[in-house]
């Protein structure tokens, strides 16, 4: 396996750093991970490890306001206004990069936690040409809540600005998620049930800060259309999607958010659906207990559908 990382101008003010595993010949296909919210792409290396073994290139760039496309002082922060849909152009912009790299490949997206929100949007937008999509730890669903968070949020701001880490969210988020698991070790407990793997994740200076209100707010307002009927009518009828969750995930709902949205996908159409639920597992299966099961079954499941 060969590990490289460069990076890839989107535009003028923005050029994300991006981490690829290469297999040592020619790809049989090519996976882009989008992660999640205070982490990176650089985490994704043991899914890598095992993937280009079984022939794969793998690419993960470091979203806007995380990991190393971002400056300290630009952590947890997308833009100040159009956050999200320039996230998703600069992802596309990777896609399209990686589409002429290796054009014969085909191309599977992967999307973690708000990388799967970030999905869920991209696949409406641009699911035309994927060989297949895993959404992981996603929801169909923000919960009630969504509207009373974007009303805090945006009262936060007035008084802090946008740009500032956001306290409101904070407790209403990551806080909040780790109630579930008490007595508690760490502040991450909810993320997986392997106190290595925590520990990991709360030494590693790139994860687990606090993102900005305005990023909050990008993708709390970008919940509001998640089952939106006539978006997703535009996702390709044969394009195969696979979701996973653990059964104790706080940010899937556990298995409600990934059924729910399994149930939408089969309603707007799409004819090959699959839902996978860890029981027992937190919010990162990949670096869970279970994560050699889950990787030995996505790399299955990515198998039977890259003809």
């Amino acid at each position: 396996m060969a590990d490289r990382r460069y990076r890839l101008t989107i535009d003028e003010d923005l050029s994300l750093q991006v981490h690829s595993w290469l297999p040592s010949s020619p790809p049989v296909a090519s996976l882009l991970i989008v992660h999640g919210m205070a982490e990176h792409g650089a985490r994704y290396a043991r899914l890598a490890k095992t993937l280009t073994a079984r022939g794969y290139a793998v690419h993960a760039p470091d979203l806007p306001g995380h990991g190393l496309t971002a400056k300290a002082k630009d952590r947890g922060w997308f833009a100040a206004r159009s956050g999200w849909a320039r996230v998703l152009d600069a992802i596309h912009r990777v896609r399209l990069h990686l589409a002429s790299e290796s054009p014969q490949a085909p191309l599977f997206f992967f999307g973690h936690s708000m990388g799967s929100f970030l999905g869920q949007h991209y696949l409406v937008e641009h699911g035309d040409g994927l060989a297949g999509a895993i959404l992981s730890a996603t929801s169909a669903t923000m919960g009630p809540l969504r509207r009373v968070g974007i009303a805090l949020l945006l009262a936060e701001s007035l008084f802090r600005g946008r740009r500032a880490p956001a306290a409101v969210a904070d407790a209403m988020g990551f806080k909040q998620f780790n109630k579930a698991f008490a007595p508690t070790r760490t502040d991450f407990d909810w993320l997986s049930r392997d106190p290595i793997e925590v520990d990991r994740y709360v030494a590693d200076p790139l994860c687990g800060f606090r993102c900005s209100a305005q990023l909050w707010l990008d993708l709390l307002h970008a919940g509001a259309s998640l089952r939106d009927p006539h978006r997703l009518a535009q996702i390709p009828k044969t394009l195969p999607v696979l979701l996973i969750a653990g059964s104790r995930d706080p940010v899937s709902l556990g298995e409600r958010g990934p059924s729910l949205l399994a149930e939408a996908y089969r309603k707007a159409g799409l004819k090959d659906v699959s839902l996978r639920i860890w029981p027992e597992g937190r919010h990162e299966l990949l670096n869970d207990s279970c994560r050699d099961e889950v990787m030995h079954e996505l790399g299955a499941w990515l198998d039977g559908h890259r003809q």
